[in-house]
Formats: C-alpha cells, sequence, structure tokens
C-alpha cells in the first residue's frame, strides 16, 4: 500500500510540475509570443547605480510602441547582457514597468495599472540587480517573448 501512494505522489509532482511549466496559452512553439512582431522597442539606454544596501541596480529604459490593434495589458522581456570572453550571453527575463513620473524621480508601474492602447507609445524600465559582472556594458539585445492582450 506504501508503495501505491508514493507513486501517485510522484506522478501527480510530475504531472503538476509540467503543468505549470507550460508556455502561455497565446505563445508559439517558438518561444516567442505571436503578437510581439507589433510590439517595437526603441531608444534603449543603460545606466546603473547603488542602491543602499551597497547592490549594483542595472536599468534599461526606452520606448515601447504598440503598432497592433490590440490593447496589450502584460509584456515580458528576455534582456540578453553580452561579455568580451565569447561566453553565451546572460540571459534575464523580466515584466515590462511603464514609466510614470520622471520627478522628483522615476516611478513606475505594470503595464495592467494603465494598458498601452493601438498605436501608443510609452517609455518603460526594467530593472536588475543580478547582471554579470563580465557583462560588457553595452546595451542589451531585448527580445519579446510574452504579451498580454485584450481587444
Amino acid at each position: 500500500m506504501p508503495w501505491i501512494v508514493a507513486v501517485v505522489v510522484i506522478f501527480g509532482a510530475l504531472g503538476l510540475a509540467f503543468w505549470l511549466g507550460r508556455p502561455p496559452a497565446n505563445s508559439t512553439g517558438s518561444g516567442v509570443d505571436p503578437y510581439a512582431k507589433y510590439l517595437v522597442l526603441g531608444n534603449i539606454q543603460v545606466s546603473q547605480a547603488s542602491n543602499f544596501a551597497g547592490d549594483q541596480l542595472t536599468y534599461v529604459d526606452g520606448t515601447i510602441e504598440n503598432r497592433g490593434n490590440r490593447t496589450v495589458t502584460a509584456v515580458t522581456l528576455l534582456s540578453l547582457f553580452a561579455n568580451d570572453s565569447g561566453e553565451a550571453p546572460q540571459m534575464l527575463q523580466t515584466p515590462v514597468s511603464l514609466i510614470r513620473s520622471r520627478d522628483p524621480y522615476v516611478d513606475t508601474q505594470p503595464i495592467g495599472a494603465a494598458p498601452l492602447a493601438p498605436g501608443k507609445s510609452q517609455d518603460f524600465r526594467l530593472v536588475f540587480d543580478n547582471v554579470s559582472p563580465l557583462w560588457n556594458q553595452q546595451p542589451p539585445q531585448l527580445h519579446v517573448l510574452y504579451v498580454g492582450t485584450r481587444p
């Protein structure tokens, strides 16, 4: 009897892990969301600063434009931080936060708080606290992985 329970628990855990690891329902097998072709990223700038704890933060700022016909409610980007040593770039995924104000400091919020309508553009910011010290200090390559939309 204990063996049967153990087998059921193991298969249940494997099934749950498989289900949680699935890509979002509207993504393709290639790992790129089909709506990604309607989003244009531009004006990419990188800056760094230390926080009060002494950690190095890397900021990637830019503009995102929605050239499609749906309202964008969420975006996840894959950022590739290259190095000069010929190794594979560091790959980091992060959701996009839109910049809502710049004075007296930059204030961001998720896209879902004020979705990006068709034909509109908005400044965004990505914040990283774990970029490799081997990074070559060049702007990362940015690729759209996931886009949440509504009509």
